[in-house]
């Protein structure tokens, strides 16, 4: 029976058909492997029904993902041509179809990798993100090592392929009456529908192509959408996309502004005070590693990872609810330094980039600070210098400046990996500031809490592993070099009149299940310190505090008096209940006001959640309160706002 199914003129059909099948179970392992590698975040929200809802869904992404890429050698095998019934022509479409799945499995399995730090589907623009790194190799192998048993999996899933892959037999040639063309047209013509229905999600005139918003029909908690996902599919829909798209919420623009703007104004006794400004962000630093924080966890015993910080945190103005606006250290700058959260994809990846910019740096610029930016990593890496630039920033010192200085070890401090050690380049930063004139603003992007998770030779021993997550000593490491560079800091003329911001760039590897809800994982400590006690140290539970919300506070606490942009609020100088914080989350956008935190997709409310007595996120209030109205309204006020002004370049004050 199969002879005379691989032979009579649906062979090439018939085994399309058994080739895709075998696609379609590729792409279901991959998902499994997907699913127990990141087990821990995903088994917070998805019970045995809820796994079996996101597979489901998972076979429509997986079809427009398969039908996207095998599209080619579909064609090839059913071209109604009698001539491609040879040996080699058909080993040519083999090796097409082994190759296109075996390109789609690796980035599935390496994405299972990448996930623990995005907590999202990797999507186009990973290509511009990681466009001006020289380490990849280095980094690849060490996750190749570490994960030895993707890449068994994945040898063995090609192997197979390539064993199980069907060929139709080559008696199908002797076939050269009118029913073979007939049998070729009628499997190219029946295949059509397929492939078109598969890459869109459907045939219905009414349906849509699907986006990787879609993923969220099919699971309740953003971060699950991950899973229903394919990483071929993510990439592919997001190439070449203008990801801002004006929703049209509100017709009527005074009614917009009326509900809310991001154009900040000074109130009218703004006399502006000068001080210097630090602004260290930290890599990977989730509020999770301190033991400040955390004083009800395990029980009351736990302790955390630094105890430097935490003694910083105790003399600081910092907040119970304070949280990123993204998951990668590109989305932390714009937020901090310019007050532009990341709203779909990291903004300066994207075309609105080349917009008219400012950010702190400028608006300090004007008021005569010399102001400098510091990252230890290769000059270039990962856009910082190109943003620093862009928003006014008069220096930039990075590997190479700090390998310039004689004072240092130059690349003898060098991670080998990604940049310059903590301690060092912290050192060097205070040395830098010392020649600036006052006052200035620095800011440093820190680098060593980060994959491979590793700490200077010298100091294994000092800081080894301990049993818990791998960042966790690179965590006790850092915590080490800002001990350092506080007490370098403070033997300096300048030091008490610095006003000293502490954030996260954004949270890493989690331990304790509070940490990985869809607000956990936002998470993380920021503060404000002055050593002359200006602000005052306190611990607001009123508020709540997001990256962009840093540079009006700091502008606010300066008595900063011109307008400007930005989408945060300065915390200092209004109600603590108007505050609010925004994040986007696999295709949600997440807004919490007051002690609420709305889920909604664009188009609906997807949630509604009392974080502050529900930090679990167990109990989805939507349609049980009024407030659920005001803030789905603010929400839409806000988005609506970015995305004009992405596209209408309006992100300055003129």
């Amino acid at each position: 029976m199969k002879r005379k199914i691989l032979t009579s003129p649906f062979a090439p059909l018939v085994a399309v058909v058994c080739n895709l099948f075998i696609a379609y179970v590729v792409y279901f392992i991959a998902r499994v492997a997907y699913l127990l590698e990141n087990y821990s975040i995903f088994s917070q929200g998805l019970d045995a029904g809820g796994l079996m809802t996101a597979f489901k869904g998972g076979v429509m992404f997986d079809s427009s993902a398969i039908m996207y890429t095998c599209v080619l050698y579909i064609v090839l095998m059913l071209l109604p041509l009698h001539l491609k019934e040879r040996l080699g022509y058909h080993k040519v479409c083999k090796w097409i179809f082994v190759i296109v799945n075996t390109i789609a499995l690796v980035m599935n399995l390496m994405d299972a990798v990448y996930f623990q730090y995005t907590s999202r589907r990797t999507t186009s623009t990973v290509f511009s993100e990681f466009s001006h790194e020289g380490n990849l190799a280095g980094i690849f192998g060490t996750e190749m090592l570490r994960h030895w048993y993707l890449v068994l999996l994945a040898l063995v899933l090609v192997w197979l392929m390539w064993k199980l892959y069907v060929m139709p037999r080559l008696e199908s040639r002797k076939c050269r009456s009118w029913r073979y063309y007939v049998a070729m047209l009628v499997s190219l013509v029946a295949m059509i529908p397929a492939v078109i229905g598969g890459m869109r999600g459907g045939l219905a005139h009414a349906v849509r192509p699907i986006t990787v918003s879609n993923a969220n029909q099919y699971v309740d908690r953003p971060v699950d959408a991950a899973l229903v996902l394919n990483t071929p599919f993510s990439i592919l829909r997001t190439l070449g996309k203008n990801v801002y798209h004006d929703p049209h919420y509100f017709t009527d623009e005074a009614k917009l502004e009326s509900i809310y703007t991001p154009v900040h104004q000074p109130s009218d006794s703004a006399s502006f005070t000068p001080k210097n400004v630090v602004v260290i962000i930290v890599e990977s630093y989730g509020k999770e590693y301190t033991g400040f924080f955390n004083h009800d966890l395990d029980g009351g015993s736990y302790k955390g990872y630094t105890p430097f910080v935490d003694s910083l945190l105790s003399q600081s103005l910092t907040f119970k609810y304070s949280f990123a606006n993204g998951r990668k250290s590109i989305d932390a700058m714009p937020s901090i330094l310019s007050g532009i959260p990341m709203m779909i994809e990291p903004f300066f990846l994207t075309p609105a980039s080349m917009n008219d910019l400012s950010g702190l740096a400028s608006y300090l610029d004007v008021k005569g600070y010399t102001t400098a930016f510091f990252h230890g990593a290769q000059n270039g890496s990962m856009g910082f210098q190109a943003f620093a630039r862009a928003t006014g920033y008069e220096h930039y010192l990075g590997r190479t400046e700090f390998n310039a200085d004689k004072h240092f070890n130059g690349d003898r401090d060098y991670d080998g990996m990604w940049a310059i050690w903590d301690e060092p380049f912290l050192q060097f930063m205070v040395n830098k500031i010392n020649d600036y004139k006052e006052p200035f603003m620095a800011t440093v992007f820190t680098a060593s809490s980060h994959h491979p998770f590793a700490v200077p030779e010298q100091l294994e021993q000092q800081f080894p592993d301990e049993g818990g997550q791998p960042i966790h000593k690179c965590v006790r490491y850092t915590d080490m070099a800002l001990r350092r560079f506080f007490e370098s800091a403070s033997r300096q003329p300048w030091y008490h009149n610095t006003l000293f911001v502490l954030v996260a760039d954004h949270t890493n590897q989690t331990t304790h299940e509070v940490y990985k809800t869809d607000l956990g994982l936002y998470s993380i400590p920021i503060a404000f310190f002055t050593p002359d006690g200006s602000v005052a140290a306190a611990v607001r539970d009123d508020v709540v505090m997001q990256q962009a919300s840093i540079m009006p506070t700091i502008l606010g606490i300066l008595h900063y008096d011109e307008p400007y942009l930005a989408f945060g609020c300065d915390v200092m100088n209004m109600p603590a209940g108007d505050t609010w914080a925004f994040s986007y989350n696999n295709g949600i956008y997440q807004y919490l006001k007051g002690s609420y935190m709305l889920q909604h997709d664009g188009e609906r409310v997807k949630a509604l959640y009392d974080f502050k007595s529900d930090p679990m996120l167990r109990h989805n209030l939507k349609g049980k309160t009024a407030i659920e109205r005001d803030l789905e309204l603010r929400l839409k006020a806000l988005v609506q706002q970015y995305m004009n002004r992405m596209n209408g370049n309006k992100l300055t004050v003129k």
